[in-house]
């Protein structure tokens, strides 16, 4: 099965701070699968590191008050063009993030606070039709006890 990954998980230096989320067992899928690594934010022409964003309403903000909308809608939509060109029918998308949580992100505020909801990406994943899990999730859904969610 072809897989669309967070680059991030996979070891790629693109998170926001310059580091990255490396998870062994993502990694573990390469015996049995083929990982197609993104990264919605850097593929939206944002650079790295670069400072933290969070969802306002339908706004990308980052914490000096910048617009990053245009930016998150772009990567998004190239993501999805790559998972699509792949064929993908899932993505292990990183937690929490604004492109990429698929249950919770932060609420805007830059206090560490959560609320329910999808990063953009995600949305845009589950809207197309594709199954989106994050890396707390992947040993379940190897076992076949993951009960997915669509928000």
């Amino acid at each position: 099965m072809r897989i669309v990954v967070s680059a991030c998980l996979l070891g790629a230096n693109c998170r926001y701070d310059g580091g990255n989320n490396h998870r062994s067992q993502v990694i573990e899928l390469l015996k049995d699968h083929t990982l197609i690594p993104v990264c919605p934010e850097q593929l939206g022409g944002l650079s790295t590191p670069r400072p933290p964003v969070e969802w306002q309403g339908e706004r990308a903000m980052n914490n000096q008050g910048t617009d990053c909308t245009m930016q998150f809608h772009r990567g998004a939509k190239e993501a999805l063009r790559i998972a699509q060109l792949y064929d993908c029918k899932l993505a292990i998308l990183k937690a929490k993030s604004p492109s990429c949580g698929n249950h919770q992100v932060y609420d805007g505020t830059f206090s560490g606070r959560l609320v329910d909801d999808a990063g953009g990406t995600a949305k845009l994943f589950q809207e197309y039709g594709i199954m989106v899990i994050n890396e707390t999730e992947v040993d379940a859904w190897l076992a076949g006890t993951l009960e997915c969610e669509v928000l």
